[in-house]
């Protein structure tokens, strides 16, 4: 299993990004994005559980994030709007079976792809 994240850079307050996690190998039950920002320990963002296409989100981008899953490309995107300095981070993406009480828990995740730097500035 691979997970190969990319679209993050360098973005100003207010700005939408979307970032893309291509993956390989099966349809896990969970793919979640986590970030960690400098200092801080690493926090769940947002998962997507594929079958009934629920999905979950951290307070703090409700309304502002979305995750989603292109099936047939296998790849997970978040979809990134209102941007705040507060969202700058190391984003990763991750895949595995958690059961639903662990689906915002590091632990749940198995599978994690190498990052990528989000930096918002005000």
């Amino acid at each position: 299993v691979q997970l190969q994240a990319s679209g993050g850079g360098l973005m100003q307050a207010g700005d939408s990004r979307r970032l893309t996690c291509a993956a390989s190998g099966r349809t896990f039950r969970s793919y979640a994005w986590f970030r960690q920002a400098p200092g801080k320990e690493r926090e769940f963002v947002a998962a997507f559980m594929p079958s009934g296409r629920r999905s979950y989100y951290t307070d703090s981008v409700k309304g502002r994030f979305t995750i989603s899953r292109d099936n047939g490309k296998n790849t997970v995107y978040l979809e990134m709007n209102s941007l705040k300095p507060e969202d700058t981070g190391v984003y990763y993406c991750s895949a595995g079976d958690p059961i639903l009480s662990a689906v915002r828990a590091f632990e749940g995740y198995r599978h994690w792809g190498q990052g990528t730097q989000v930096t918002v500035s005000s």
